[in-house]
């Protein structure tokens, strides 16, 4: 008969999984963060080397760099638990962090240049000139009569 480890003490592995950190730096060094053991985020440092990059560019380093923490959070929190177990829903969520891969950040498409409206036969009336000449009403105003200035954006009353 194989030899199993001995089940943890309840304080000491509470103490080791409260106590756990992961730590992950991104490929250029410009993001290093930290997760703790349910792999929420507990510290996150950008250095000036994000200055130098796209705002896509460092949500991208900062998710990659989130994600290898959380899996070597994962992992070891793992670790820890082996002993009571490897089935059950909590390892499951733990295999699932280990394993889980950030879709790829899309390439920002140029943006499109504006295109003169299409014409068919239905035209919105712009208004906008009118209400900004227009004093608004000093009293209550008959509903047909405030349906009948179109669309308004400010408080009816």
């Amino acid at each position: 008969m194989a030899d199993r480890p001995a089940k943890p003490d309840r304080e000491t592995l509470l103490a080791e999984l409260d106590a756990l950190s992961a730590t992950a730096t991104s490929a250029g060094g410009a993001v290093s963060l930290s997760v703790n053991t349910d792999g929420v985020l507990t510290r996150l440092r950008l250095t000036d080397a994000v200055s130098g990059m796209s705002p896509s560019e460092i949500a991208d380093a900062v998710l990659r760099t989130y994600v290898e923490a959380q899996r070597e959070s994962a992992k070891r929190t793992g670790q820890l638990l082996a002993p009571l177990g490897t089935g059950g829903y909590l390892m499951d969520r733990l295999r699932w962090r280990v394993q889980f891969e950030p879709e790829p950040v899309p390439v920002a498409a140029p943006a499109p240049s504006p295109a003169a409206p299409a014409t068919d036969g239905k035209v919105l009336q712009d208004r906008s000139s009118e209400a900004a000449a227009s004093a608004p009403p000093s009293g209550p105003v008959a509903d047909d009569d405030w349906y009948a200035g179109g669309m308004r954006f400010d408080k009816a009353w």
